[in-house]
């Protein structure tokens, strides 16, 4: 597959700050529990377990009628200071040959040494020219179905990739599904989410049915939207790097050579991959983001340092362990294939 088509220009934008803009940057980790606020709405302790980074109003209920993000939160994991808004994925679990899971952490993308984790996160207006439309107070949407267990039922989503990262840099090689093989410098999950918009709903029962893609191509090559949904929105893309050096020893690996990851909802082909999003900028700052054309930095946006988002982060409502070696996943969840049946 292609190389990371935002990564890449993310550097030439550097150089030639009026060829292209996007925004690029850390948000540290704020925390990681069994809670999904889109998917399990007032729930404390969802199936599955998610980290999450972003504003500190992140809780069991976030509906727009009990919660108004911008207002309510005090502040942000985020180095763009005016972002409130949560972002969130499953977390990945090493499975030993013992049948017991311990949880792979996650590390800062290059540049972001400081990070706790968190992700690496762009908004990137059209690569063709015309207004882009940030999103709208209340927006939420989720890309991607944990219940994915092939390849055809993954292509629906066209770009929800894995890196198998040979150094920090690694930015080809994507793939659908999970490495085979160890990778020298960990995992990276990539998560590009629709960048077509219908215009009216901001959450719809099913969190995705208002986004779609273009109708042929990617984002990247310009594809128009479909006349379903006309409005062009920023394409939102997570980079989360997976730790899974300490788990590269072959003899750590199943005996039949499979890998060994598993996602906390139980899934270890990879096709399940997915990503949460709840928008919560103040103000239009996002809206001058992309009608002003930042590159990478922002003057117009207010930012703090990675070590002040390292200080934002909530309390674990859930209070359970998800980082010994344990028994199962946390929650119970089952390991599953292709066909629904239990395999761990």
């Amino acid at each position: 597959m292609q190389l990371s088509l935002n990564y890449a220009l993310a550097g030439l934008a550097l150089l030639a700050p009026n060829a292209l803009a996007l925004l690029r940057f850390s948000c540290s980790q704020l925390v990681v529990e069994r809670l999904d606020p889109l998917v399990n709405p007032g729930v404390t302790a969802s199936p599955h377990v998610h980290q999450v980074i972003g504003g500190n109003t992140f809780r069991p209920l976030m509906t727009p009628d009990v919660l108004d993000i911008p207002s309510e939160a005090t502040c942000t994991t985020c180095t763009f200071a005016d972002d409130f808004s949560n972002y969130w994925t499953a977390v990945l679990y090493f499975r030993a040959r013992n049948g017991t899971y311990k949880r792979v952490q996650q590390k800062p993308n290059v540049g972001f040494e400081a990070a706790k984790g968190g992700m690496t996160i762009y908004y990137t207006p059209s690569y063709n020219g015309g207004k882009v439309t940030a999103f709208k107070p209340g927006f939420r949407m989720i890309v991607g179905d944990p219940t994915f267990r092939t390849e055809q039922q993954a292509s629906q989503f066209r770009q929800l990739t894995y890196t198998c990262l040979q150094d920090a840099m690694t930015r080809t090689g994507e793939t659908k599904d999970m490495p085979k093989k160890p990778c020298p410098a960990g995992i990276m999950a990539n998560i590009r989410f629709p960048t077509c918009w219908n215009g009216k709903d901001l959450d719809p029962p099913d969190h995705s049915s208002h986004v779609a893609y273009p109708t042929s191509g990617t984002f990247e090559s310009g594809g128009p939207c479909p006349a379903t949904h006309p409005v062009k929105i920023p394409q939102l893309f997570y980079e989360v790097i997976w730790d899974t050096t300490p788990f590269n020893n072959p003899a750590d690996w199943p005996e039949d050579g499979s890998q060994p990851f598993v996602w906390s909802y139980g899934d270890q082909t990879g096709y399940g991959n997915h990503g949460d999003y709840v928008f919560g900028w103040k103000g239009d700052a996002l809206q001058q983001a992309m009608d002003t054309n930042c590159n990478i930095n922002c003057p117009q946006l207010k930012s703090q340092s990675i070590q002040q988002g390292n200080q934002c982060s909530v309390k674990d409502t859930v209070g359970e362990d998800i980082d010994g070696w344990l028994t199962e996943l946390p929650g119970a969840m089952p390991v599953t294939d292709a066909s629904g049946n239990i395999i761990y």
